[in-house]
């Protein structure tokens, strides 16, 4: 089950409400040093919300692998330093549905439909505004970034809040409310889960 929409959305909350298996999709980010970094358009900014700055290759290989074994090695990244601090082991056992959570999740449904992993697709949305308060004291207590930073990243998320969830919703993701989604996952979880564990 993927799970993708803006940041701030309450992907994170809602997979934790669903008391199923989560792999995080933001583990995945690529480190601050690596060239191949997008910036933002006018600025000296690393554009975090470009799907070029994470690694959708490696995303698939270990949702691939959680389908076929039932654990996978996955990195842990800290955000606060752009970097990987250290991998982990996720395990779901003989579960026979998890969520992949994060806001590129929309960047594979094609690759994982095409390899027969996909349960369903789902993008949630609650408004800009709400987004961008939820999202911004949310990075604020953690510690993710520069105050200055996250005020400039909020605000350029928050215009361009209408277009992300078009995007991730012409990738193959459906827009939903926190209760339209718990009820698909109910319904995947009862009905479509023996198609998510099929891998070649």
């Amino acid at each position: 089950m993927l799970l993708c929409g803006p940041s701030g959305s309450g992907k994170s909350l809602l997979a934790a409400r669903s008391g199923l298996p989560v792999l995080r999709l933001d583990d995945f980010y690529k480190e601050g040093d690596d060239p191949t970094l997008p910036q933002v358009a006018g600025s000296s900014d690393i554009d975090w919300d470009h799907p070029l700055s994470w690694d959708a290759d490696t995303a698939v290989a270990a949702i691939a692998e959680l389908c076929r074994r039932g654990r996978t090695k996955v990195p842990v990244y800290d955000i606060s330093l752009s970097a990987r601090t250290g991998e982990e082991i996720v395990d779901i056992g003989r579960t026979p549905l998890f969520i992949a959570e994060g806001v590129f999740a929309a960047e594979i449904v094609e690759r994982c439909r095409e390899i027969g992993v996909l349960a369903d697709a789902l993008c949630l949305s609650r408004g800009p505004v709400k987004t961008f308060r939820r999202r911004f004291l949310r990075d604020l207590k953690e510690g993710r970034k520069s105050v200055p930073f996250l005020l400039r990243r909020g605000w350029r998320l928050m215009r361009a809040e209408r277009s992300i969830v078009s995007r991730q919703t012409s990738l193959g993701a459906h827009a939903c409310d926190k209760d339209e989604a718990l009820g698909r996952l109910a319904a995947a979880a009862a009905g479509r889960c023996v198609k998510a564990r099929t891998v070649a």
